[in-house]
């Protein structure tokens, strides 16, 4: 099959497919003799596997180290589970990291009368001489709240 009806097996875009092979997620595609890309059913499965991993948040390197494991018949279960834990630890340290902005937002709105005034406590925050957070810290300065 072409790289249009793999994109509409697998419901993954054909950039992406071309996009999975560049990062060799997907391995290169057989060609054609005109030099199309040529699918099969094998590829399509690999192409699922990747969207769903894909949906469920995993990154490329993430999803890379997944395809091993499938592949691997030998593999333990332990594996697996340990890259999936590590994938909930990262993603509860972003709900947290989403909450807190959520909560100083609110505080923010909460604070700011809304009028037709031009004080407003959203844009005094914003415009805050602040150090720059480090990687990972994305509250607003002095804005702790829970």
């Amino acid at each position: 099959m072409n790289i249009g009806q793999a994109a509409e097996a697998s419901g993954v875009s054909a950039k992406m497919i071309r996009h999975y092979e560049s990062v060799e997620l997907l391995p290169p595609a057989q060609r054609s003799d005109a030099g199309y890309r040529q699918y099969g059913e094998r590829d399509v499965h690999t192409l699922r596997f990747i969207r769903r991993s894909r949906d469920l948040g995993f990154s490329i390197d993430e999803i890379r180290d997944l395809l091993s494991l499938w592949q691997d018949r030998e593999r333990s279960s332990r594996q697996v589970k340990a890259l999936a834990q590590s994938h909930i630890d990262e993603l509860d340290r972003k709900v947290r990291e989403l909450l807190e902005m959520k909560a100083t937002l609110e505080t923010l709105v909460h604070c700011c009368r809304g009028d037709d005034r031009p004080d407003c406590p959203i844009i005094e925050e914003l415009a805050r001489d602040a150090p720059v957070p480090s990687k990972g810290s994305r509250r607003l300065h002095g804005s702790r709240l829970a």
